[in-house]
């Protein structure tokens, strides 16, 4: 048995980890700026994006199902037996769904779909613990049961948000409410649901109060378990910084991975946000 992993960019996994892993494919999700597209991760930066995104027209999109297919011929050829699909979740993107119709007519491989329910490094965490698993001998199975234990037992991905604006434009808001979040300065901690959806786990008046609960939440939900732990941001990298060492502190932190946002996903957030994401291992 030979097992490749394909997954989408809203893994948000970086390039040197690809590197690392021959038997790893990324497909780019799309970004349309004015009816221009371009390849998450490839084409343009989230710099550019957030320079623009009040004057221009941005929006996401599905990637061209001719790159699954090209990756699907590719580990194919190279002997694979057996692969792994790993999506963004389906509550979030039509990613997923569009994948499935795809692989429903694969042939000469067996193919396992997997819907993270989650995106960003929950959807990462996922994928390196499917390549884990893979070089340890697991077989597809073993790999899909130890990822559902890692998406809905041993994680937890939280954000917050300095405005509501851009989830409500690209159509993800969710079940969060807020229409009056940005006259108040009311900033939530959003996470997404065992149905792969947003939702709000709590409210705060100001970004810095709605840092501390999401520590607040890092730390009862983890304790003193050993875990893993991805900050994610927009633009500010030395506020990001700042927030890995205080949950340095206050967590068992493993690995520590600071990452900016990709832009596929930072278009729906804006530029003022930050995440924490984080696995026991």
């Amino acid at each position: 048995m030979k097992i490749a992993v394909i997954t989408d960019s809203g893994s948000n996994l970086n390039q040197a980890f690809v590197e690392k892993h021959t038997n790893l494919q990324i497909i780019p999700l799309m970004i349309v700026r004015d009816g221009v597209q371009f390849r998450d991760q490839i084409d343009i930066t989230a710099e550019q994006i957030y320079q623009e995104i009040d004057q221009k027209n941005f929006s996401t999109s599905l990637p061209p199902m001719s790159a699954l297919e090209t990756a699907i011929d590719k580990v194919k050829k190279e002997g694979y037996t057996d692969v792994l699909v790993i999506n963004i979740s389906s509550g979030l993107s039509g990613t997923y769904n569009a994948f499935r119709l795809t692989l429903h007519d694969v042939k000469g491989i067996r193919v396992h779909h997997y819907d993270t329910k989650t995106l960003g490094a929950g959807q990462g965490y996922i994928v390196e613990l499917a390549l884990d698993l893979i070089e340890a001998g697991k077989n597809p199975e073993e790999i899909i049961e130890a990822m559902n234990k890692c998406r809905f037992e041993d994680s937890l991905a939280i954000y917050t948000i300095n405005t509501l604006k851009y989830l409500k434009k690209g159509g993800r808001i969710g079940k969060v409410e807020g229409t009056i979040g940005d006259l108040l300065h009311i900033k939530p901690v959003i996470t997404v649901n065992n149905d792969g959806v947003y939702v709000t786990l709590s409210k705060a008046i100001g970004m810095q109060r709605s840092l501390l609960n999401m520590k607040e939440l890092m730390v009862k939900k983890f304790g003193n378990a050993q875990i893993d732990l991805t900050v994610h941001y927009g633009e500010d990298l030395e506020k990001a910084s700042q927030l890995g060492s205080m949950m340095s502190k206050a967590l068992n932190v493993r690995n520590l991975n600071i990452s900016a946002l990709t832009p596929v996903l930072g278009i729906h957030t804006g530029p003022q946000m930050f995440a924490f994401v984080a696995r026991k291992i």
